[in-house]
């Protein structure tokens, strides 16, 4: 965190086949080892995998759960004299985002399905219903920030 200036946020150019820029965030969380045009083979696969599962838009699927796992409150340690409290905060736009695109990665890599396609699509299918590991974690998010609320007006 530089003292001298704000660092500029840097443009995400939408993908080229949904023109959308919480879809190439997600590829981009995807990546692994700089394999972009893998990344993004897995993803528009996964979103076929999807369309054919449910027979709706996949794009709008993939939004829902997206949203279904996007945490509004999170607990954050705070040192007050000799204690540290937990520390109940809202959660800024962007890392609401990034919050959801790796909480949904990291349980889609834990499934037991074969394959990397299988098992993101049924995550992904799972988050829009709302009972995939990504939401349970949110909800788990939520419970901490609720039992913590005591501790609210030590934010600052």
């Amino acid at each position: 965190m530089p003292r001298r200036r704000v660092i500029q946020k840097r443009k995400v150019l939408p993908d080229p086949r949904f023109n959308d820029q919480l879809v190439t965030r997600f590829i981009h969380c995807l990546m692994e080892r700089g394999k972009k045009s893998t990344a993004e083979r897995i993803f528009y696969e996964t979103m076929d995998l999807i369309g054919e599962r449910t027979k709706e838009d996949p794009l709008k699927i993939f939004k829902r759960a997206v949203d279904n796992a996007k945490p509004q409150l999170e607990v954050k340690s705070r040192r007050v004299g000799g204690a540290t409290y937990q520390v109940p905060i809202e959660v800024r736009s962007e890392r609401k985002n990034a919050l959801a695109i790796r909480w949904v990665l990291l349980y889609a890599r834990s499934r037991s399905e074969k394959g990397v396609v299988q098992k993101l699509a049924a995550e992904l299918i799972d988050a829009f219903n709302g009972r995939g590991n990504a939401v349970k974690k949110k909800d788990d998010t939520h419970r901490m920030a609720e039992a913590n609320k005591a501790f609210a007006h030590y934010r600052w």
